[in-house]
């Protein structure tokens, strides 16, 4: 149990029926009363955990006295209540504990001190990989795959689930993270040791933000800090500024929370909210259901902000209800909620550093993409947007519109190819693409329509625009019944207008809970989603990630042939470039509903209120709205075809897993033995010669410019997740290792092999190092080589460091946003870079950088690479970062950048090492560094 020196008198006891709580009183602080939410959780965390060093009375009075005004500068150590994983993040965090047992030993200390010392849960949600779709097979074929692929890695999780304490593990085929935490894991209110205290948890994914739905305060942070959590070290921070979210008015029929969400992240974005809280609040609260909050949540690291949280209120206990907690659970919620003043009160509208408000009768339906999902696009408007969009992707010249012969076994998909005008005769090139002989006028879009033959599909005409990827997937949306039960009947209705998916559609649906599956069955819906091919694909998070797995082999053919620029419409949070697929480049958000209606269509060149999405029976148009289901009947087969047993069913032996997973041989032992020849687990090499104490911080000097990039970088360019393409140095190791092409398997799934991670930093197909003209993917120049050549980015790295040579990289905006991948860190510091320059730099990524010992720093303020005329060829000396060798952080640093010819360009680069504690982990090398040299000194 947490003791405190309890300075304010706040320990005292909860009734709740015939339990008794210790509680601590935010009432016994003045001024609590009238924090946020968000910031009564941080005050209850602060005083159940005051310890007179790290957290002082002088803390609770700051967060106390909270001045909504005030930029934030005081510092805080929050002590999250438990840790929660996904696989790809999460073996990393367990390669690097079993990694730090041998070395506690090593220097002398106890390796069975490294256990978590809160409770950390890993949900295996991202392995899973769509090579079968559109089969009544395709689950049980996806999870065979999946397990002859991740058999290492699921025994070595197996391993530690035995060998950690308070260490659990849900199997694979249970559903996405963020659903099952809060479905199930969630507890709103914890009780351990006899105390009860608000639940909160950091996350090794930026959606753990999913669950500020229910009340529960976390986001994501890197796989580095989770480690740290795990082990005690509380997570240093400055206390926030927080955005009041006003929520008023209720959506209109036609509207979804996916639309909702778009509205909001475009909102957002656009006010600035990164490194905030957002908290909603406002008599709209009520009328949002639970679903469409942890929708809300979810999407916070696409908005920028920490977190978006809503607070407990009669909503909230429903849901727990309905997701079959127990009574006393929710008597003690309820309870716990009141008496702290953290249930929801219309009425009493805390203060606010920001305001913004929503009147939700407003939004229309909408995407976003094709890159960004802050860029919405009104559905109203997707049409037009695409073809102005596509010209950044194609420079073919725009088609025509052609009346249409008919041909061979083609005319449906010629039709439907060319929209009718003046007649014009087709004829086709030996290579397949299609040549109209007569012209008509232009379509407004680049037109290379090819034919392509398939097996099991038939003959077809793809053109630029066509929809290769439908996906219903990710945590965003597969938790939320109402747009998930929308799309099922939308998809009878088309069913039962005779309307089919285009052939050329990779379609997927992959829920995040078993629960959908139930509720499907029990609807009767699950025969219309799989007549137009959303056969069930898995449990997991798949497109979203990346795991769309191939396009059928002659379409992936003919867009790499003929490069043409397909596109990918997905229920997901992320839409980021090269990370759906490796051959579509435009990649569009959209609800569940749109996806299947993009699938009828088959092309983003559409516009759903006029153009028809075929003929039924009787040779009559018909459109979208149709078939779109009313308001009314999504609501009614929701409350006829979901209930609590489902949850209790699904969720009632959640960490025993399938024969499958309880087949697995499992080593034992409190040491892991690490097999030599083993792809995808191997030790972690961070503490190598590693002394007792830290070297002193030294300054940077002679150091090159390992790549050279643009704005909005994201760590999927840094850290891909998705396959490993052939050629390239991860894909050249597992030749080496002999490992077949086939069983590549993804980037992310070998996160626990630093070697195959090393060589896929910074090899994003789509990364645009500026130190290369028209260059694609993991390249830079080596100026270890005469002339500075091309090369991959891991092989110069490697002749750099072997010539003891530092690296730099530079950045523009917003380095570093997306996903909270620790590997965008720590390849970034395995590759040798010792420094990264940026204009602005996302949170987490922030965070971690520091976490690796590689120290972030900004450029002065409105200067840029480019501004100052940078162009990667110089050599960088860095001056002043020793100041931390005596205690003091340095505001900024000298930065040289001396070029070819002798002449320097000099700026102070702005010192992002923003809290003693992020200091104290630089100094140290990284973060596991300095715990591990406190748990050895303890």
């Amino acid at each position: 149990m947490t003791t405190s020196i309890d300075t304010f008198g706040a320990k005292g006891t909860l009734e709740v029926g015939s339990n008794s709580y210790e509680i601590f009183r935010l009432s016994a602080v003045p001024g609590t009363e009238k924090l946020p939410y968000a910031l009564k959780v941080l005050a209850e965390n602060l005083l159940r955990t005051e310890d007179g060093a790290n957290i002082t009375a002088e803390h609770i009075r700051a967060i106390a006295n909270w001045d909504p005004s005030a930029d934030p500068s005081t510092e805080i150590q929050f002590t999250p209540a438990r840790v929660i994983m996904q696989d790809f993040t999460g073996v990393p965090c367990v390669v690097d504990l079993a990694t730090m047992r041998e070395a506690v030993t090593t220097l002398g200390g106890d390796p069975n001190k490294v256990n978590p010392l809160s409770p950390a849960e890993m949900v295996i949600d991202h392995s899973v990989i769509l090579d079968v779709f559109g089969r009544a097979d395709a689950f049980e074929r996806n999870v065979e795959l999946e397990y002859e692929r991740n058999g290492e890695r699921y025994q070595f999780l197996r391993w530690g689930q035995g060998a950690f304490d308070d260490f659990s593990v849900v199997p694979p085929g249970t559903g996405i993270v963020h659903q099952v935490n809060i479905e199930y894991l969630a507890r709103t209110v914890m009780v351990r040791n006899g105390q009860a205290y608000p639940d909160t948890c950091v996350g090794t994914d930026s959606h753990t933000t999913m669950v500020n739905g229910l009340g529960v305060l976390g986001w994501g942070v890197g796989g580095i800090e989770a480690e740290a959590a795990m082990l005690g070290q509380p997570v240093s921070m400055l206390i926030p500024r927080v955005v009041g979210f006003k929520l008023t008015g209720e959506i209109k029929p036609g509207v979804t929370a996916t639309d909702v969400v778009l509205t909001v992240t475009e909102m957002l974005r656009k006010h600035g909210v990164v490194g905030k809280f957002v908290e909603f609040y406002g008599a709209g609260v009520a009328e949002v259901p639970l679903a469409n909050r942890a929708t809300l949540g979810n999407m916070s690291p696409e908005f920028g902000s920490t977190a978006a949280i809503f607070p407990i209120d009669e909503e909230t206990i429903n849901y727990l209800r309905l997701t079959g907690r127990s009574q006393e659970q929710l008597d003690l919620v309820e309870a716990y909620a009141k008496e702290q003043g953290m249930w929801h009160d219309a009425a009493h509208e805390p203060a606010y550093s920001e305001y913004l408000e929503l009147d939700l009768g407003t939004v229309v339906p909408s995407i976003a993409g094709p890159k960004r999902p802050q860029d919405r696009i009104l559905l109203s408007e997707s049409k037009v947007a695409f073809r102005k969009d596509i010209h950044n992707y194609t420079s073919d010249a725009e088609g025509v519109d052609a009346a249409v012969t008919p041909h061979s076994q083609l005319d449906e998909a010629l039709d439907e190819s060319f929209p009718a005008s003046d007649p014009a005769e087709l004829s086709f090139a030996d290579d397949g693409a299609v040549v109209p002989t007569a012209a008509n006028g232009s379509t407004g879009r680049p037109s290379k329509p090819i034919k392509v033959t398939t097996e099991d599909r038939g003959e077809f005409i793809i053109d630029h625009g066509a929809v290769a990827v439908a996906g219903i997937t990710s945590c965003t949306n597969t938790s939320n019944p109402s747009v998930m039960i929308g799309a099922a009947l939308l998809a009878r209705n088309a069913v039962d207008r005779g309307l089919t998916s285009k052939p050329w559609v990779k379609t997927n649906m992959a829920p995040g809970s078993q629960v959908v599956s139930d509720y499907y069955e029990k609807a009767g819906l699950w025969p219309y989603l799989e007549k137009l091919g959303f056969h069930l694909g898995g449990y997991g998070c798949t497109t979203c990630i990346g795991n769309t797995g191939p396009l059928p082999e002659e379409i992936s053919k003919a867009v790499n042939d003929h490069d043409l620029t397909v596109t990918a419409v997905l229920s997901g949070n992320r839409n980021f470039e090269g990370r759906i697929s490796p051959d579509v480049k435009m990649n569009y958000l959209a609800s569940p509903p749109l996806v299947i209606a993009y699938a009828l269509a088959g092309t983003m060149d559409f516009d759903f209120e006029s153009d028809s999405l075929g003929k039924d029976t009787d040779g009559k148009d018909v459109f979208l709205a149709d078939i779109w289901p009313s308001a009314q009947e999504i609501d009614d087969t929701i409350k006829s075809a979901i209930n609590q047993d489902m949850f209790r069913n699904s969720y009632a032996d959640v960490f025993k897993g399938d024969e499958r997973w309880r087949s697995l041989a499992t080593p034992e032992g409190n040491t892991f033995e690490w097999d030599e020849n083993s792809t995808y687990v191997r030790k972690a090499p961070y503490f190598e010669g590693m002394a007792l104490e830290p070297s002193p911080v030294a300054d940077i000097t002679g150091a090159r410019v390992l790549a050279l990039l643009g704005d909005s970088v994201t760590t999927d360019h840094i850290s891909p997740a998705g396959p490993i393409k052939p050629g390239t140095p991860a894909a050249q190791y597992l030749d080496e290792h002999g490992v077949a092409r086939k069983d590549y398997n993804s980037l992310g799934s070998r996160r626990g092999n630093h070697e195959v991670m090393i060589r896929g930093t910074f090899a994003n197909i789509r990364l645009k190092n500026q130190l290369l003209d028209d260059v694609s993917g993991g390249y830079t120049r080596d100026f270890t080589q005469d002339g500075g050549p091309q090369a991959f980015i891991y092989d110069a790295s490697q002749n750099y460091q072997n010539a003891g040579i530092p690296l730099v990289v530079l950045g523009g905006k917003e380095y570093g946003s997306g996903s909270s991948r620790d590997w965008a860190a720590k390849g970034t510091s395995l590759l040798g870079v010792k420094a990264v320059i940026t204009e602005s730099f996302e949170r987490i990524h922030r965070s971690n950088l520091i976490g690796m010992g590689v120290v972030p720093l900004q450029f002065p303020q409105g200067e840029s690479a480019a501004s100052l005329k940078l162009d990667g060829t110089e050599t960088f000396d860095i001056q002043g970062i020793t100041a931390l060798n005596e205690g003091k952080t340095p505001k900024t640093v000298r930065v040289i950048a001396t070029k070819e010819d002798g002449s320097k360009v000099e700026f102070d680069a702005v010192v992002r090492i923003d809290t003693p504690g992020e200091a104290d982990y630089y100094r140290n090398g990284g973060i596991l560094q300095y715990v591990l040299r406190n748990m050895v000194n303890r």
